[in-house]
């Protein structure tokens, strides 16, 4: 399975880097990363539209896209390692998983999901949010293949 995470901003190196290159290393998917600059010109509604313009340019064009919005659905590890592994079984072989910029994503991205997910009411800074979701994918493979790395309800 291919997993490319695309996300609004930069990720510099420091701790939240070593952490989200560990779980990536750690994942026997492929997983890619792309980052869409956010120049930060022009009002909120322009800034929207050009993340917008960035991410959709970008999400491989067969990909089930995940996009994470604080509205979206909350899924427990298993259930959305069980959504991974429908999709893997499926014959789906790429996974879009959209981070979104200061304001969120414009509709037009959310349009494009075939799950929005939440990773609950409270607002993540988006390099936490990167380590976050990294430490999902990985722990989705471990739920899927039986590893003990996940434990736990």
């Amino acid at each position: 399975m291919n997993i490319a995470i695309v996300a609004v901003g930069r990720m510099r190196a420091g701790p939240e880097k070593q952490l989200f290159d560990s779980y990536v290393s750690k994942t026997p998917w492929t997983v890619t990363t792309h980052e869409i600059e956010a120049r930060g010109k022009g009002d909120a509604i322009a800034q929207a539209k050009q993340e917008a313009d960035g991410i959709l340019s970008v999400l491989p064009q067969s990909a089930k896209v995940i996009c994470l919005d604080s509205r979206g659905k909350t899924l427990t590890s298993e259930k959305l390692a069980q959504r991974f592994g429908q999709w893997r079984d499926g014959g789906e072989r790429d996974v879009a998983i959209v981070i979104g910029g200061t304001d969120g994503l414009e509709a037009r991205v959310i349009q494009k999901a075939d799950l929005v997910l939440s990773f609950g009411a409270v607002t993540w800074p988006h390099m936490l949010m990167r380590v976050l979701v990294s430490e999902q994918i990985f722990r989705a493979h471990c739920i899927l293949t039986g590893h003990p790395y996940h434990r736990g309800h």
